[in-house]
């Protein structure tokens, strides 16, 4: 979950012996394509016939364009090149309507990145620090960012120490009360990663889309996390499964069966995105505490929720 390429969970639609009369199979569509280094996969019905998978891969396009750390001249990329502050480009009277209403930001600038920014700040809290997005120069060292990929042999306990100063959300502030939206750094080296919010909040803005639209019977999946409402295209509630949590099980081994009804699902796991120097196994979940990878005998977690996007971050959260 927290690197992007890791697929958690694999998401199928089972076979039903009978069509749902209102939504017969034939009305529901299919959008795919990549994003954020995994695929997604949005199915829907709709009578019209609409085809929204132009406007879905736009707004993907779009929230990557703010969050990724892998496209220089994002908007996270150019805070964590700042030295002391970035202006985020929209006044605080726009920043709140668009909190209200994702759908009523057309043209305002890094609401994409606020809203991570905002959840990023509940998790963390939630969490008691587990989840922390300054956790980047970290990520970083240990090679699983946006620096070229690398497996640590010889950990250096003074690098890591210099790199833990830079770690905890409290370095960074928000300045929205009035004027101008700026983000504040305690110092240079602090940088923000939003691995563990992206995906879920991909997925939120999608469905939040196609509800917006009238769409009330729909399945939303980026990567294995996955958002359902309605009903699938044989009239039955959505159905997915978590991924058996081991290095050599198949994406189509799963650990359990689980039927969505209006709810959303994050699965984070140290089982795919790892690597291994002497035996010893470095996993992509860095502790803020001590800026080691996570040593632990839980392998995956997993969190419902209405919506996504807390349920993502907080199952990062759980696995530190």
């Amino acid at each position: 979950m927290r690197t992007l390429t890791t697929i958690a969970a694999l998401v199928l639609l089972f076979q039903a012996c009978q069509n749902e009369p209102d939504a017969p199979a034939s009305s529901y569509l299919v959008a795919e394509g990549k994003t954020m280094g995994t695929y997604y996969r949005v199915t829907y019905h709709d009578s019209l016939n609409r085809d929204f998978s132009r406007e879905i891969d736009s707004l993907l396009v779009a929230i990557n364009d703010e969050i990724s750390t892998y496209i220089p001249e994002s908007t996270i990329s150019r805070f964590n090149r700042a030295e002391s502050s970035l202006d985020l480009g929209l006044e605080y009277k726009d920043f709140a309507e668009c909190l209200e209403d994702l759908n009523r930001c057309a043209g305002v600038p890094n609401t994409h990145f606020l809203r991570n920014f905002l959840a990023a700040r509940v998790a963390y809290a939630r969490t008691n620090g587990a989840f922390d997005p300054t956790i980047m120069p970290l990520v970083n060292y240990w090679g699983f960012g946006y620096t070229p990929k690398r497996a640590v042999t010889n950990a250096d306990s003074l690098v890591i120490d210099s790199l833990l100063q830079y770690v905890g959300f409290d370095k960074v502030t928000l300045k929205a009360d009035d004027g101008p939206v700026l983000l504040l750094k305690s110092a240079p080296g602090v940088q923000l990663d939003f691995g563990g919010t992206g995906q879920g909040y991909g997925i939120d803005a999608v469905a939040d889309y196609l509800e917006w639209k009238g769409i009330k019977n729909y399945l939303v999946d980026i990567g294995g996390e996955c958002r359902a409402r309605g009903l699938n295209p044989h009239g039955k509630l959505w159905t997915i499964g978590i991924n058996t949590p081991k290095s050599e099980a198949e994406v189509t081994d799963f650990t359990r069966i689980i039927q969505l009804k209006d709810m959303s699902v994050s699965t984070s796991g140290n089982y795919r995105n790892f690597y291994e120097v002497n035996g010893q196994k470095y996993s992509h979940f860095i502790s803020p505490k001590t800026g080691f990878p996570e040593k632990s005998t839980l392998l995956s977690a997993s969190v419902f929720g209405k919506d996504c996007l807390l349920p993502d971050a907080l199952a990062t959260g759980f696995m530190v």
